[in-house]
């Protein structure tokens, strides 16, 4: 490894873990991806106790990327859920209107609130290891985040792991020189 100076960098610490639950959030960045029919939206949490949780991490490290990111579709499978995404953040913002039709500028989205549920889920780290991360379960308004009109669901777990070994099961060992 060629040498390092660490003498000016901050050691990273713990940090507060954002837990599952259900956030005002503010719409800092959306961008079309219309090769894959997708808006990629950056958010970050608008208030309470982890208001500018991404912000702040990224302020401490530089280096780290961005955590509040959705995807969300608008291909066909997926125009329920977008216009899900659509309505609430019209319903979230009073005189705005986004229906990704007539009024369907990404880049206005920039600057809006929009309520969303996050969730957490297991996932295999490229170690190995079983992480876990939070993922937007849904999006609601504003309203219902403060009202607390919102479930949060169970953990999703991955399903445990086979050994590889396949009990074939029931047979007859009385043969076998070990048994």
């Amino acid at each position: 490894m060629k040498p390092i100076d660490l003498t000016n960098v901050q050691e990273a610490g713990n940090g507060v873990k954002l837990p599952a639950g259900g956030y005002i959030c503010r719409i800092g960045y959306a961008e079309d991806k219309p090769e894959k029919s997708y808006i990629l939206v950056q958010y970050d949490i608008e208030d309470g106790e982890y208001a500018h949780y991404y912000a702040d991490r990224q302020k401490a490290n530089p280096t780290w990327a961005w955590g509040g990111t959705l995807y969300k579709s608008y291909k066909q499978a997926a125009l329920p859920m977008f216009k899900r995404f659509c309505s609430c953040v019209t319903k979230s913002n009073p005189g705005y209107l986004f229906d990704g039709n007539t009024n369907a500028d990404e880049k206005t989205l920039s600057g809006k609130l929009i309520g969303l549920v996050l969730g957490e889920e297991e996932y295999t780290g490229n170690d190995g290891t079983i992480r876990t991360r939070l993922y937007c379960v849904t999006e609601k308004t504003v309203d219902d985040i403060r009202a607390g009109k919102f479930k949060v669901p169970d953990k999703k777990t991955l399903a445990p792991t086979s050994s590889g070994f396949t009990d074939m099961g029931g047979g007859d060992d009385s043969d076998l020189p070990f048994s």
